[in-house]
């Protein structure tokens, strides 16, 4: 449903892949329907801090580049210029630069007078540099969207426009059919393509879309004498699109005018039920649906900005204007995929037009081949926990996108509201403790507690840049040293728990993951969710509670409607998260902590590694599991959330004389990259197999059979591995998605020695880092060709070029002993 460009690029790749019985209902006129589509600028930026948005606007540059209409192609590549005015920024833009290099995208920071080259209204007075993608432009998305249609009606397609969605048609949790003003279609798949009408849409299915449509300033200035005959009419542009971010601002050539989009404005949200149909938004005046009143207010302190960086702009204005209303999600993702809460309809919302054809390649993907080739886990429409599904949650975080759009944002960053949302049962001490509160899923995660200041005075730690001290501090490298040398308690509560019970958990469990589970009640395993490709969905924690109950913990909530959605009936699935809670006590006392609280016996012997056992703490009931990600003794200890207070005062009141410590997320992930322990979603993706990204052990392929068990049986040679890099300067700091260079000494990739200059594609980028304070080092891992241990590489970060070192891994006690003792 819906013509707009995803709905015609989607029709387009179906029909491509042999779906030739495919309907596009669209309720206003074809090619231009009124939607988002319509009142596009076409600006396609393929430089994001998401890998797969980047792929995605690749991909659309690719797909656009090669159709045409009338002899027209449907993508300008006029490139791209990001101007800086601020050093802020312009540190920003090298970061840019290398994001880039990591996803493939040529980019390059230039000088204030090479901008001038390239945009020659600009004043460069104010300007410090900018960066500059040659193989940006500006797609015509309306002549897209004819092209595409063309294409998918020659293959079967067809598309019906005046037809108005009244309704969605389902029957025994399926969809059935499309109900509109001019009849019924009946459906085995239903697509939502419907821009901010998705929440109209959704509700016709019962599905929840979380999407907010906001309106955005666009206005087209007069003829400009500066651009008479600069520009042919047909093609309109031959310059960059122009970004200036310090401002919010945009522009692009529209022949001899200028057009300006603003996001400097405060955000105007439209309620997408209120959005007049197209008839009734053209008799009331309006150019179509999505084209509301331009408010000349809002707009007024934005051209004085463009006049300061246009000075030709002084002696023109604004021929034109208007509000146009596009989508934002909380997090400013699309939403994709197929609705747990009705099989057969599928979502591709909150796609703007740089990413189009992208998204309707993978979706495409996903509902013919099963799976996209690109990885969408951060566009999964099941991301969103519950508590951020209300509308005041939707709405205020929407907004916050709208007003984030240029804003330079660091990967730390937390959103400022609606805070605080979800708290462990721990909240209340920990800000006694001081803790220090960054956010994830909606839940506040201590990073370090100012209570332990004092402890990080003897600790030597190099200082930070200003970029990489952000949501940083030493006293994370106390806290890190404490749980090596003492005992620490880590909250870990938003770790996702499911559980999973009836007579036929253990088969279903054994065919949906990767590592044998078929052992006594009291085992714990590690093990994988792959799909049928062998691509890792989700690693998991799996505790056999009893012959007929499972514990699991996974990681999103994908992980509990892929497994629900495959579940038979005589198995059980439920989330407990949110009626339970965790707490990890790690270090070498960590035993000494708990003994004395049971009367349970807790010794290696009696308690080994990965085993599980339910037993009381004082007075408090607990499911202890005996793991660690960081490397220490210790255990996961859980307990009802009522329960959870009382647990933490009793494990803290013990653990006093041993000098304990509350740890936090910024000591647990260095500890973990020392240990070399994987982040599924960023270490490790569906674009992975378990063998590359090192987590191979968890795969028993003489077990039964199980999901992506013959794809993996199929695999070639390794050309790509996740690998250990060590920074070699002491002082030298990456944050991650940085790109990674070979050079200087030969590097050894596979049995050849090659020898890379300093101009030479990356080889990889970074996933995750963190200083490792026990080793005195910075600790990344990245995707590589597989090299040797010694191998030299340089990772590129603000610019400059760091050097590390691919290291064996793990790091830190290859043989296990602080663990397992």
């Amino acid at each position: 449903m819906g013509a707009g460009i995803v709905g015609c690029s989607l029709a387009d790749e179906l029909t491509a892949r042999g779906w030739t019985d495919v309907t596009v209902l669209e309720q206003g006129p074809l090619p231009a329907p009124g939607g988002s589509t319509s009142h596009a600028p076409g600006l396609v930026f393929q430089t994001s801090p998401s890998k797969t948005l980047s792929e995605f606007a690749a991909y659309t540059v690719r797909k656009f580049g090669e159709l045409t209409v009338d002899g027209l192609s449907c993508f300008n590549p006029v490139g791209g210029l990001e101007l800086a005015t601020t050093q802020e920024r312009w540190a920003d833009l090298h970061r840019r630069a290398g994001l880039a290099a990591s996803w493939g995208i040529r980019a390059e920071l230039v000088d204030a007078a090479h901008c001038k080259e390239l945009w020659p209204l600009l004043d460069t007075g104010q300007v410090l540099g900018g960066l500059y993608t040659p193989d940006d432009g500006l797609a015509r998305a309306v002549l897209a969207c004819r092209a595409q249609i063309e294409r998918a009606t020659a293959r079967g397609a067809r598309f019906l426009d005046r037809h108005t969605v009244t309704g969605i048609e389902r029957a025994e949790g399926r969809v059935t059919g499309v109900v509109t003003d001019r009849g019924t279609f009946p459906a085995d798949h239903v697509v939502s393509a419907a821009g901010f009408w998705g929440p109209v849409i959704g509700r016709m299915a019962g599905v929840d879309v979380p999407l907010q449509p906001l309106a955005h300033q666009y206005a087209r200035t007069l003829p400009l004498p500066e651009l008479a005959g600069v520009n042919d009419p047909r093609t309109e542009a031959s310059r960059p699109i122009l970004r200036f971010q310090d401002r919010d601002l945009y522009f692009r050539e529209h022949t001899d005018r200028v057009g300006i989009g603003s996001y400097a404005h405060r955000p105007l949200p439209v309620d997408p039920f209120a959005v007049p149909a197209y008839d009734e938004a053209t008799a009331g005046g309006l150019a179509m649906p999505s084209s509301y009143p331009f408010t000349e207010e809002d707009f007024a302190p934005s051209w004085q900005d463009c006049c300061g960086l246009l000075p030709a702009l002084k002696e023109s204005a604004v021929e034109e204007g208007f509000n146009g209303v596009f989508s934002f999600t909380p997090d400013g993702m699309p939403l994709l995929g197929e609705s747990p809460a009705l099989r057969g309809f599928w979502l591709a919302e909150a796609v703007w037009v740089t990413h189009s054809a992208g998204v309707a390649k993978a979706v495409a993907e996903w509902m013919v081949d099963g799976r996209p080739t690109t990885d969408i886990h951060d566009c999964d429409l099941t991301r969103f926990e519950d508590a951020q599904r209300s509308p005041a949650y939707v709405t205020d975080r929407g907004a916050r996108q709208f007003v984030e759009v240029y804003d330079v944002i660091h990967p730390h960053q937390p959103m400022d509201e609606p805070r605080p949302l979800r708290v462990s049962p721990f909240y209340a001490r920990q800000q006694e403790l001081g803790a220090v509160f960054l956010e994830g899923g909606g839940w506040e995660r201590p990073h370090w507690y100012e209570a332990n200041a004092a402890l990080a005075a003897d600790v030597d730690v190099p200082a930070r840049d200003a970029w990489s001290g952000r949501y940083w501090s030493p006293i994370a490298a106390a806290e890190a040293r404490a749980t090596r040398e003492r005992v620490a308690l880590y909250d870990m509560t938003p770790l996702r728990r499911l559980e999973v019970t009836g007579p036929g958990a253990l088969g279903f469990l054994q065919r949906m993951t990767t590592n044998n589970l078929r052992k006594k009640p009291g085992s714990v395993t590690y093990t994988l969710l792959l799909d049928e490709a062998g691509g890792i969905r989700s690693d998991l924690t799996v505790a056999r509670l009893a012959p007929a109950h499972f514990q699991v913990g996974a990681n999103s909530p994908a992980d509990l409607s892929w497994l629900q959605s495959h579940a038979p009936d005589d198995v059980h699935i439920r989330e407990i998260t949110q009626g339970t809670c965790c707490v990890g006590v790690w270090g070498p006392l960590a035993r000494a902590l708990v003994q004395p609280l049971t009367r349970d016996d807790f010794s290696h012997e009696a308690f080994g590694y990965f085993k599980a056992r339910r037993t009381h703490l004082g007075h408090v009931p607990v499911t202890a599991l005996r793991l660690s990600y960081v490397g220490e003794l210790g255990w996961e200890l859980y307990t009802s959330a009522d329960l959870g207070l009382r647990l933490w005062d009793t494990l803290w009141e013990a653990g006093r004389e041993l000098g304990v410590v509350a740890a936090g997320r910024s000591a647990f992930n260095s500890l973990r990259l020392e240990k070399g322990y994987r982040a599924w979603g960023q270490d490790m993706t569906a674009e992975h197999d378990p063998y590359e990204a090192g987590v191979g052990f968890a795969v028993r392929m003489d077990k039964d059979d199980f999901v992506g068990r013959d794809a993996l049986a199929r695999r070639g040679p390794l050309t790509r591995r996740l690998t250990a890099l060590l920074l070699d300067d002491p002082a030298a700091v990456v944050l991650g998605k940085e790109p990674v260079y070979l050079g200087g000494e030969a590097a050894r990739v596979g049995s050849e020695a090659v020898r890379l200059g300093s101009d030479a594609a990356p080889a990889g980028y970074v996933t995750s880092a963190a200083y490792g304070y026990t080793l005195g080092r910075c600790v990344a891992y990245a995707w590589l060709p597989p090299l040797t241990a010694g191998t030299g590489v340089h990772i590129e970060y603000f610019g400059e070029q760091v050097p590390a070192t691919v290291a064996d891994e793990p790091l830190f006690d290859p043989e296990m002993t602080r663990i397992r003792r």
